[in-house]
């Protein structure tokens, strides 16, 4: 294989991971031993809001009035989108029973989990689109609680934008807390008395690392960190289009990589050239992100067939997968590993994070290679049942005590040796190996 870098990386997404641990393990412990006191004033140091925790009637009503019609249109679209591609995946699976054999009978049953934590980004940009595809996901799923939070700004709380979208899409609490804090108040039930079963939603390395501490004691949607995209481009695609797309990933925060695979060295240079000129002529905020992002996480892969590139980009599992390449379906057929995928110069990361419809929160760090993006059946339990008759115990509870007296397990082959004598009394059974 033949792969060269003509920009790598100097930071990967393990840099400052130690520092980030530290912080956030001894604020969950001091927000747990302390509760809300402690969670309030963590939000009054940090976001310097000293307000109402849980957003009030009054202060979705002023949000509204905030917001133009053309706006709470444009979030009804992407609600729209998204309500309905979670329904289709929520109809993709289903309850069931099957009989295994003559009087025994297996089954799952799909049950909502009862609450959900979504934490919503607002901090250097208001992410609308978040407050959409966790909340709406969720009550789609049928989770009956579901509380939100997002950084409050100043006095003000929460963006109007966000307050707005998330009591549209059905949260039943909002919470002004952000970071830490608002990861710590959803778990441990703080301000709602209802404890997340499940947290979800993206964030900062703060957020990404609080909620992996607490995994265990409650479900989390996946192991995630800063945002990421790569995209497969050869010699047919746009070099500025694949350019504003990177740049558009870059925006997202200071570690956000950004990775460019090519089959075509032109391309890969062309697609350089541009970079600092696009990044520059960004807003103040969005600029000092790319800025960095780039420097530090940016990387353009250079590989000599299309077997390299899939191999390369499998082994990235970015996120976000772009491809702007001439033989699209072969590409589609053999990429394994990736949070989400955009196929064709027509569509764009920037499309899925705000409206398309599929869900924008996706595994990082490599978690491509073994979970998807955040779902639907997230929120489903799928839990299994079973019954059997007397007669069924024939086979199963012979069956049973010889695995078990094989194991060394004596208990749980008398379990099915005392359900035989009591069903068929005078038969006798083998029930030793």
């Amino acid at each position: 294989m033949a792969v060269t870098y003509l920009k790598k990386a100097s930071k990967t997404a393990a840099t400052g991971e130690q520092e980030t641990r530290k912080i956030v393990e001894t604020m969950l412990s001091e927000i747990e031993a302390g509760g809300e006191d402690v969670a309030r004033a963590y939000g009054e140091k940090l976001d310097k809001y000293s307000g109402e925790i849980v957003a009030t009637e009054e202060a979705i009503a002023a949000a509204d009035a905030k917001l133009t019609d053309q706006l709470k249109d444009d979030i009804k679209f992407a609600h729209e989108r998204v309500q309905k591609f979670a329904e289709a995946q929520k109809a993709s699976i289903s309850a069931f029973e099957i009989e295994l054999s003559p009087g025994l009978w297996a089954g799952q049953k799909l049950i909502p989990i009862d609450s959900a934590g979504c934490y919503v980004p607002g901090g250097r940009y208001a992410h609308v689109a978040s407050a959409v595809m966790s909340i709406t996901t969720a009550k789609v799923a049928g989770v009956k609680n579901v509380v939100a939070c997002s950084a409050p700004h100043g006095a003000e709380g929460i963006n109007p934008g966000i307050l707005w979208t998330a009591n549209y899409c059905g949260a039943d609490h909002i919470l002004n807390l952000g970071g830490v804090q608002g990861i710590a108040a959803l778990a441990y039930g703080l301000f709602t008395g209802k404890k997340a079963r499940i947290l979800v939603g993206p964030g900062n390395r703060f957020v990404a690392e609080a909620k992996r501490m607490l995994f265990g004691r409650v479900g989390i949607d996946l192991f995630a960190g800063p945002t990421e995209v790569l995209i497969i481009a050869d010699k047919n695609a746009d070099p500025q289009i694949v350019a504003e797309d990177l740049v558009g990933q870059a925006e997202h925060g200071f570690d956000s990589p950004c990775w460019l695979i090519t089959t075509d060295k032109a391309l890969g240079e062309d697609v350089m050239g541009r970079m600092d000129g696009l990044i520059n002529d960004l807003p103040d905020t969005a600029k000092a992100a790319a800025t960095a992002a780039w420097r530090d996480y940016g990387e353009v892969v250079m590989c000599d067939t299309d077997e390299e590139a899939v191999t390369v980009s499998d082994e990235y599992a970015a996120e976000h997968l772009e491809l702007q390449v001439e033989n699209l379906d072969w590409y589609v057929d053999n990429l394994q590993n990736y949070g989400s995928l955009f196929v064709g110069e027509e569509t764009t990361v920037a499309f899925g994070d705000k409206c398309s419809g599929t869900n924008h929160i996706l595994p990082t760090k490599g978690a491509g290679h073994y979970t998807g993006g955040l779902s639907v059946h997230k929120f489903i339990k799928v839990v299994t049942t079973q019954r059997m008759t007397q007669e069924a115990n024939r086979g199963v509870a012979s069956v049973t005590a010889r695995i078990s007296r094989l194991e060394g397990m004596e208990a749980h082959a008398r379990t099915g040796d005392v359900r035989l004598r009591k069903y068929f009394p005078d038969e006798t059974f083998q029930t030793t190996p």
